[in-house]
C-alpha cells in the first residue's frame, strides 16, 4: 500500500496523517492486490476539503467529501471510497473468470484551435492567395496516454460509476477487441460508442 498525502493551505500534522493511513488500512482487506492512494487535504476559508484518488487492479475510485471540521471530510470520504471498493468486490466476485489478455496502450490528445485572430488571420491569408481550400492550425495542448485492460460493458459501466467525475470511459471491449467509449447520460442511463467499419 502506498500512500501520498499532500495538504493544501494548512499544516499536516503526524495524527491527521496516521489517522488517514488507519482508514485506508480498513479499506485494503476488500482488494487481493495493493493499491496506491493519492490524498489531498485543502481548506479554503470554513470548508475542509478531503478527496482521496485510489488506484488498484486497473481500478480507479475517487471521494471527495467537504464539511467544516478536516477529521470529519476524512471521515465521509473514507467511508465513501470504502461503500465503492464493496461494490467493486461485489460485483468482481460475481464475474466469471475471464483469461488474461495483454494490456494495450492507447493515446489520446486535447486538440485547441488557435485563438480568434489567429484564425481569422489564417482564413484571410488563405483566401488573398486565392486558395479554395482553408485549413485553420491546431495544437495539441495535452497529451495522455492510457494502459487499458479489456473489460466488458458492464464491467466498464461499473468503473464510470466508481469514478463520479468522470464523464466518460475509453476502454477495450474484451468481446469485441475494439476501442468503446461509454459515457453517462443526464437521466442517469448510460451510452456506447462503438466504431463502424
Amino acid at each position: 500500500m502506498n500512500i501520498t498525502v499532500t495538504g493544501r493551505h494548512m499544516e499536516m500534522t503526524d495524527a491527521l496523517k496516521a489517522y488517514i493511513h488507519t482508514g485506508l488500512e480498513k479499506v485494503e482487506s476488500h482488494f487481493d492486490n495493493a493499491f496506491e492512494a493519492d490524498v489531498v487535504l485543502d481548506v479554503e476559508k470554513h470548508r475542509h476539503i478531503a478527496e482521496i484518488n485510489l488506484h488498484t487492479n486497473g481500478v480507479r475510485i475517487h471521494s471527495k467529501e467537504e464539511s467544516a471540521d478536516m477529521y470529519a471530510s476524512v471521515d465521509a470520504a473514507l467511508a465513501k471510497i470504502e461503500k465503492q471498493a464493496r461494490k467493486y468486490k461485489d460485483r468482481i466476485n460475481r464475474h466469471q473468470p475471464r483469461t488474461a489478455r495483454e494490456a494495450r496502450d492507447y493515446h489520446h490528445a486535447i486538440i485547441s484551435m488557435d485563438s480568434a485572430a489567429e484564425a481569422e488571420a489564417a482564413v484571410e491569408e488563405a483566401l488573398e492567395s486565392a486558395d479554395t481550400a482553408v485549413a485553420i492550425a491546431h495544437r495539441v495542448v495535452h497529451r495522455e496516454k492510457l494502459s487499458m485492460k479489456p473489460m466488458s460493458v458492464e464491467e466498464a459501466t461499473m468503473q464510470l460509476e466508481l469514478v463520479e467525475d468522470q464523464p466518460f470511459l475509453v476502454f477495450s471491449n474484451a468481446d469485441t477487441s475494439e476501442v468503446n467509449v461509454l459515457y453517462s447520460r443526464e437521466d442517469g442511463t448510460f451510452g456506447l460508442i462503438e466504431p463502424k467499419f
